[in-house]
């Protein structure tokens, strides 16, 4: 069983200044995490959320009756989201996950998850209280992903300094921010959770269709500068954990292929006219082959021998290899890891 609660806070207090983007952000992560890439159910996800505010049009939940998955609460306090938080982490699970966008700020006590009930020396949801509840958690792994300011703050123990950050196995954070920079908001969203969005749609993927918190981070990093706003990665985890399976760069029967086609490591696989198909000795087995290997090409994990192309290889009679990361896939190819079931 996997579970996710997502959190999006638009309105607040006359205390706090409203923003605008926190919702669809909440609703466009509800969207992405409740189903695979294939349509297949993913998290069963519950999101909370103020009311009145119109979801993106351009989500497409996979059912309707999805719609009883949402909590609208006009005063989203510390208590509403507290008691959610406390089923998320309570009750077995395989994976829990939670997501939030909102305000964020920190005092000496540590950060906070800013709420509707703000008041100076108690903001809202405690960072360190909250962690205390990911640590304790019935879940086998959890994932926590915050896009708010000062989020870099989530996972340290102020009593400890500001460096140190106790995480027991299997708890994973990914933040917007380091502790003392705000989140940036640009075309309607949060920038971080714009970035995350597209990374669980595939772009973060691997050749098996996986989606683990540390590719996410991988992708995520890179799309911003050295400046303005760093996103943060605190995990201790033996395995990796897929959020999300997309669709693989390269169909399974392909890669299963690689073994076919290379033995062992360091296998060439000879090239003549024959799988060129606009060669005149071209035949349809070869050809398919061909195609196989130029699918493993652009993939990156075959690369022709003496040859610039390909094309080359074959017309001059020549090999193709394996890269380095082919011979990876091909150890995987081996242990026969491609189609089986990858959650696990």
């Amino acid at each position: 069983m996997r579970r996710a609660l997502m959190v999006g806070i638009n309105e607040y207090g006359s205390a706090v200044p409203a923003l605008t983007g926190c919702v669809g952000d909440a609703w466009r992560m509800f969207e992405v995490l409740s189903s695979n890439g294939d349509g297949s159910q993913n998290f069963e996800c519950l999101l909370l959320t103020n009311p009145g505010t119109a979801h993106d049009p351009s989500i497409k939940l996979a059912k309707d009756d999805d719609y009883e998955s949402i909590l609208f609460e006009k005063c989203i306090t510390a208590a509403v989201i507290n008691k959610q938080l406390h089923q998320l982490f309570s009750e077995k699970a395989d994976l829990a996950l939670f997501y939030f966008a909102g305000h964020g700020t920190v005092n000496n006590l540590g950060g906070y998850l800013v709420t509707y009930d703000y008041e100076p020396f108690r903001p809202g949801v405690s960072m360190p209280e909250l962690i205390t509840l990911a640590n304790n958690a019935e879940a086998d792994e959890v994932v926590i992903i915050i896009d708010c300011c000062h989020s870099g703050k989530f996972g340290e123990v102020p009593a400890l300094g500001n460096n140190s950050a106790i995480l027991r196995e299997g708890v994973s954070i990914l933040t917007a921010t380091a502790a003392t920079q705000p989140a940036i908001e640009e075309n309607g969203g949060g920038l971080f959770t714009n970035v995350v969005y597209e990374a669980l749609n595939g772009v973060a993927t691997d050749f098996l269709g996986r989606i683990t918190v540390a590719s996410l981070y991988t992708y995520v990093e890179q799309a911003f500068g050295a400046w303005k706003q760093r996103p943060l990665y605190k995990s201790n985890v033996r395995r990796m954990v897929t959020l999300r399976t997309a669709t693989p760069p390269l169909a399974f029967e392909v890669l299963r292929n690689v073994a076919k086609y290379f033995p062992a490591p360091d296998a060439e696989y000879d090239l003549d006219p024959s799988y060129e198909p606009t060669d005149d000795s071209s035949t349809p087995e070869h050809e398919k082959i061909f195609a196989d290997l130029q699918r493993m090409r652009n993939a990156g994990l075959v690369l022709p021998v003496d040859a610039e192309h390909l094309y080359y290889a074959a017309m001059n009679r020549k090999s193709c290899k394996l890269t380095p990361l082919g011979r990876y896939y091909l150890r995987l190819a081996k242990m026969k890891k491609f189609g089986v079931d990858i959650h696990v």
